[in-house]
């Protein structure tokens, strides 16, 4: 896990983002404009980051992207920003894996919802977070609207005993909140509609917010300087434009209108209509242009400008292939550069056409994991 990070760091961090993940139009990470979408959360007071989880489109990765962001994020902002993967699955055996490797990347926490669709018992629950706990610091995630199926408070309550739980990220709302923080357990609220009253009348620590990928200065003030119902009245209206339709909808169609993401979306998520659009415009135009992230002007865009991919162009059993290659290979000690003797013809030539994002598993597989497997 991170370095010298425990559940105690995560749990005093007021303002975690959901980070949204920016594509290129051949349905590939663009990884310019993640970068700067971090950083923007960063220099804006975020102190987390909350790495594919539903808002960074997770559920759309294979877990050779989803692991390869997550390493990215922390190579890149660790240092800066709490980086917390979700690595939850509704297979147990899944999520330890994909956690296992969470943790091997570096991330300082993990992001675990309940087994979802085709659910389980109570006792099922407690332990199947009670199989990825023991691994590092844990936020448990409850959105019954998603998963089907509510996390009773005697789950949370059972597992609480585990000194790896950071806390919990609640969806259902701020009586089930207070019913949480009332025994000690932190709480960040998962609703940006109710998460002014949840810090300050109902005792949450916080909030996982997909509105301060837009506002992050804003959503910051409401999470550190006290009760303002005046800003949280001001900030509903996009608040409640943001969750017209499931979410991540509307935030990916308002960050492509803010010219910070490119407007690619991966199928079934596909861009607000025309008219939700031009809203988007007058409520920026509201609120200030200068409280968005980024720095162009908000434009409406034609339906024409948005490109929706439908397959994954990258191929990552490529990745995977070249990240084992690296593990088998030899070193040199300026460079430790894979020796390449290992590829045929043919993958050599994908590895050169895709190096783009391929060298972000090869910083993952460096930076972490020689080390351990080379030695």
């Amino acid at each position: 896990m991170g370095v010298g990070t425990s559940a105690e760091d995560i749990k005093s961090l007021r303002l975690i983002t959901a980070i949204k993940t920016p594509y290129l139009p051949d349905g590939r990470f663009d990884l310019e404009a993640y970068d700067a979408l971090v950083n923007m959360q960063i220099v804006n007071g975020a102190e987390g980051v909350i790495v594919g989880g539903t808002t960074g489109e997770g559920q759309l990765m294979s877990w050779d992207e989803h692991i390869m962001l997550i390493g990215h994020t922390v190579n890149c902002f660790g240092s800066s920003v709490k980086v917390i993967g979700n690595t939850g699955s509704n297979s147990t055996r899944e999520a330890i894996h994909a956690t296992e490797q969470g943790f091997a990347v570096g991330m300082h926490a993990a992001l675990h919802i309940n087994p979802y669709y085709g659910k389980t018992s109570v006792e099922g629950m407690v332990s199947h977070f009670d199989c990825v706990l023991p691994m590092g610091p844990t936020i448990i995630y409850n959105v019954p609207s998603r998963t089907g199926q509510d996390i009773p408070p005697r789950v949370i309550h059972t597992i609480a005993q585990s000194p790896n739980l950071a806390g919990v990220k609640e969806c259902v709302g701020n009586d089930r909140v207070e019913q949480y923080t009332d025994k000690g357990i932190v709480v960040w609220s998962g609703n940006d509609d109710q998460c002014h009253d949840a810090r300050w009348n109902h005792g949450a620590t916080g909030v996982i917010s997909v509105t301060s990928n837009l506002l992050p200065g804003m959503m910051r003030k409401l999470m550190f300087e006290g009760k303002n119902t005046e800003l949280n009245s001001k900030l509903l209206p996009l608040i409640d434009w943001l969750f017209q339709e499931p979410n991540p909808i509307a935030l990916n169609t308002a960050l492509a209108q803010l010219g910070v993401v490119r407007p690619v979306f991966r199928l079934p998520y596909m861009p607000l209509p025309l008219a939700k659009r031009i809203e988007f415009v007058n409520l920026v135009k509201k609120i200030g242009r200068e409280n968005f992230v980024g720095e162009k002007n908000v434009q409406v865009l034609d339906d024409d400008d948005f490109i929706l991919i439908s397959r994954r162009q990258m191929k990552m059993p490529v990745l995977r292939t070249i990240a084992f290659a690296c593990l088998k290979g030899t070193w040199s000690k300026r460079g430790r550069k894979a020796s390449w003797a290992c590829f045929p013809f043919p993958l050599k030539r994908r590895a050169f056409d895709f190096y783009g994002q391929a060298k972000e598993y090869f910083a993952i597989v460096l930076g972490f994991c020689c080390e351990k497997f080379v030695h």
